[in-house]
């Protein structure tokens, strides 16, 4: 029998929580699985909270405050006990009637994630622009082949969270995490809805933390264990020039010239002491990245109460 945990992040969503779960539940029983409905309540403002306590059965944990979707995300997916754990946004306009596909894909090609592909999209022009130029950048530095990694919905086996804690706006990364740990990733044409209900909460706030998280993956799938070979390696690059500037300076005084009237004593300074720099901070980033390895990280955010309706 098929084990299903679905977790749903809230900000500011009293319009849509009911009707979600409703469509959550009804699809979960007509397919005959044994589920758990989570709901992140992301110190929502409004009457979220009180919605989301009509709503049976359900597992509803409270935030003390606003911590961000991924954190809403990680402290769900901590949560959840079944097999399989599908994530997906709060407003409605993931369509839960693309689990059952999401799930039977999974198991006929034997993937570890099933990510959704919102081909069709309904959203505003400044959205669409935003995630294309994401999806560009995505391609160049992380290569995780997704056409939609902004796309919430998606289908995990439970082991891929075993060893995982998320930070900034990592959940859009996630299949990409999970493909450097070696875990397989597939994709799906899902169905996008318009929102009905409530405000988006995308802005290009939002947007410069995810290129930054996106950043740290890149990093992370390159030098997480090597860190020194990045930072050592350009610092060795700016000794190196450093030193041709020092020669050439040399050269300069013995020729007799005036060189408080150059930049070249400057640049040779400038050089060598960057190249040193570079040099000790890739020494303790790999001292750093030994630590992370050895030890767990603190968590992100604050549970302030779980409710078991």
């Amino acid at each position: 029998m098929t084990e299903v945990s679905v977790v749903v992040p809230l900000f500011n969503e009293e319009g849509n929580v009911a009707e979600l779960h409703r469509e959550i539940k009804k699809v979960c029983e007509a397919n005959g699985y044994v589920y758990e409905i989570i709901l992140v309540d992301d110190g929502s403002r409004d009457a979220t909270l009180k919605r989301a306590k009509e709503c049976s059965p359900a597992k509803i944990i409270r935030f003390r405050r606003n911590f961000g979707q991924t954190a809403a995300f990680d402290a769900g997916i901590k949560q959840a006990r079944y097999r399989y754990i599908v994530t997906m946004d709060g407003d409605r306009q993931n369509d839960p009637r693309d689990i059952p596909r999401m799930i039977a894909y999974l198991e006929e090609h034997d993937y570890d994630v099933v990510s959704g592909w919102r081909k069709n999209r309904k959203d505003n022009f400044s959205k669409r622009f935003f995630s294309n130029g994401a999806r560009m950048l995505r391609d160049l530095l992380i290569k995780d082949n997704i056409h939609d990694s902004g796309c919430a919905l998606k289908v995990y086996r439970r082991e891929c969270f075993e060893n995982i804690n998320l930070f900034g706006e990592m959940h859009r990364f996630i299949p990409a995490l999970l493909k450097i740990k070696g875990f397989t990733v597939g994709e799906v044409e899902v169905n996008h809805r318009p929102r009905v209900s409530g405000v988006s909460k995308y802005n290009w706030k939002r947007a410069m933390k995810g290129f930054v998280d996106m950043v740290s993956v890149w990093f992370w799938n390159k030098y997480a264990v090597r860190p020194l070979h990045l930072l050592g390696g350009a610092g060795m690059v700016m000794l190196g020039i450093g030193l041709l500037f020092s020669l050439y300076t040399i050269l300069l005084f013995l020729q007799g010239h005036n060189m408080s009237h150059t930049v070249w004593p400057l640049l040779s300074a400038f050089s060598v002491i960057t190249g040193l720099q570079l040099f000790v901070s890739g020494l303790l980033t790999d001292m750093l990245s030994k630590l992370y390895y050895e030890k767990s990280r603190d968590k992100a955010y604050i549970i302030r109460e779980i409710i078991e309706l």
